[in-house]
């Protein structure tokens, strides 16, 4: 995979465009949802770019942060890391159908949602299967096709703010004041669902490192394509909602699916179409890119002898390890449907806490290994890279405290929920011990 091809696909793991703001705007108003898409990626998407820059190009290996951290706090903590990776990015790329099914359903509405036998959840299951038979077809075609998707993603929002900006020189800021003067919408999660909404669409930066043994010149590839990924996702936030708001849509107004909406009233008919099939795009090309790197995971812990053997091989003629790739597409079409919002306080929490756990190896790697190659280094020394790890750390344990309460599923609160998954991790690991299964170096 090239630069460019990383850059794409690190925009499509992170992002995938503007689509699913709206409820921070529902939630926040104008000014609240711009404040935290300005603040929440200097303090935690930054650190998590500048992790990955660091520790990508200096061990560039399959299964990436699983690696990492087996290689600075052991085999137990790397298995625990590779678990709450594989159980986050699982409920993660179950969201994708539901924001596809969301974006056209507002062209068509016969639809009907994503319940389980709807129109709208079969064709969830139709594009897990078409995006699971093109990550078979090798990461080349992933890369190319996240740089094609991308383009055709930011050329409709390209021209929303276009006609933004001259809706706002002809006919004056009034809608616009109107708009970022109105209220939030009441009860619509506080604080705690505004900030794990900001969270995930800002996070996993990381997840691209799962498949750095198959980049070209990685030293070089990460730390530019974070630079570029992370530039190209904060621009697009911060200028397409700030464009929003010319076209007079109060926060109360704004739904799942908005931006069709806000297309229509800037630029008529054919906006609002090219958003609804960009919001498709979007889906296809995070899920797609999701599933890529889910996919390796699984191949680091075979060839560790966690996972059965059959999971690391590959195919012969498109290097793509077929087993994995299948196992991730069936894993997460048994999740469509459980609804966004749940999905996503969960994924936050799970998130965080592997996270955490990269941030410990990035230091102990400092401390353990100060003459490891490090082709990129994050400035500041020892001290640095702990104040860099500070930030989303403490943005992390705001949230779940934020949202101890949140309900999650089945009877349990998202955290409760998190930390009951959390907890298969040291049952796996005692379960292989005593069948001695473990790793095998």
């Amino acid at each position: 995979m090239s630069t460019l091809g990383l850059a794409a696909a690190t925009f499509f793991i992170v992002s995938g465009g503007p689509y699913g703001l709206e409820e921070i705007v529902l939630g926040y108003g104008y000014p609240g949802a711009l404040a935290l898409l300005a603040v929440v990626p200097l303090v935690w998407s930054l650190p998590v770019a500048l992790l990955v820059g660091e520790l990508a190009a200096a061990l560039p290996a399959t299964g990436g942060y699983y690696a990492w951290v087996r290689r600075a706090l052991g085999p137990f903590w790397g298995l625990q890391e590779a678990w709450l990776s594989m159980a986050v990015g699982i409920v993660d790329i179950a969201i994708y159908p539901t924001l596809l099914v969301t974006y056209l359903g507002r062209l068509w509405p016969a639809l009907g949602g994503d319940q389980p036998g709807a129109p709208g959840w079969w064709l969830g299951v139709a594009m897990i299967a078409l995006c699971t038979a093109w990550n078979a077809a090798g990461i080349r075609s992933i890369g190319r096709g996240s740089a094609v998707f991308g383009a055709a993603l930011f050329a409709p929002f390209a021209l929303l703010v276009a006609l933004a900006a001259w809706r706002a020189g002809t006919a004056g800021l009034g809608p616009a004041r109107a708009a970022f003067a109105a209220p939030a919408a009441a009860g619509e999660g506080g604080l705690a669902a505004g900030l794990m909404l900001a969270m995930w669409n800002l996070m996993g930066f990381d997840n691209a490192s799962t498949f750095a043994g198959e980049v070209r010149r990685p030293e070089r590839s990460y730390p530019r394509a974070m630079a570029t990924a992370t530039a190209a996702i904060a621009i697009s936030y911060l200028v397409t909602v700030a464009a929003a708001a010319v076209s007079g849509l109060t926060p109360p107004a704004w739904s799942a699916g908005s931006w069709v909406e806000i297309g229509a009233g800037l630029g008529g008919p054919a906006l609002a179409l090219a958003i609804a099939l960009g919001g498709a795009i979007s889906a296809a090309g995070m899920y797609n890119a999701l599933l890529l790197s889910w996919s390796r995971l699984p191949v680091a812990l075979a060839e560790d002898g966690w996972l059965p053997g059959r999971l690391a091989e590959r195919s012969a003629r498109t290097g793509a390890p077929l087993a994995a790739v299948l196992l991730g597409g069936a894993l997460s079409a048994a999740c469509v449907g459980l609804g966004m919002r749940r999905l996503v306080e969960i994924d936050v929490l799970l998130y965080g806490a592997a996270l955490l756990l990269e941030l410990v190896a990035l230091v102990a790697l400092r401390v353990r290994e100060p003459e490891l190659p490090r082709p990129f280094k994050i400035p500041g020394g020892l001290p640095g890279v702990v104040a860099l790890s500070v930030c989303p750390a403490a943005l992390l344990a705001l949230a779940a405290w934020q949202g101890r309460r949140e309900p999650g599923a089945f009877g349990l609160s998202s955290l409760a929920l998190g930390a009951v998954v959390a907890a298969v991790g040291p049952a796996w690991w005692l379960a292989a011990r005593v069948r001695r299964r473990g790793p095998r170096s």
